[in-house]
């Protein structure tokens, strides 16, 4: 009997660790996700400042250096929120990491004493007969 509720433990902790295995998939593309993202941005930024330059640098100097700020600004906007969303993710993933090593940990006590246990069955099972 208490082999089987040791089974069943150890059961409970091989699904804990695929939902938080599949849970740390997800962080890692989002961190794919945002990784793309910000080369995105600074393509755009980049084809922008050089439609601005190209447009306005000889022509009109006060409208280049306002429209390259303004430009700037929002580039720099758009990177500070995928820089959070970096951070919460990271911080999301070490999270399921630890929780990860916490059942992994658990799992490797119960596995030891459900050899014990087995091999005490086994031992006192082969003196009495």
């Amino acid at each position: 009997m208490a082999i089987s509720n040791i089974h069943e433990t150890l059961l409970l902790y091989t699904k804990q660790k695929s939902m938080i295995n599949d849970k740390l998939s997800s962080v890692m593309m989002d961190m794919l996700n945002s990784t793309k993202q910000t080369a995105e941005n600074q393509a755009k930024y980049n084809d922008q400042i050089n439609d601005i330059y190209y447009t306005y640098y000889e022509d009109d100097p006060e409208t280049y250096e306002l429209l390259t700020e303004r430009c700037e600004q929002e580039h720099e906007l758009e990177l500070a929120n995928i820089n959070s969303w970096e951070q919460e993710l990271e911080l999301e993933k070490n999270n399921l990491e630890t929780q990860l090593n916490e059942i992994n940990t658990y799992e490797s006590s119960w596995t030891k004493l459900l050899q014990t246990n087995v091999k005490n069955d086994f031992s006192y099972g082969g003196a009495q007969q």
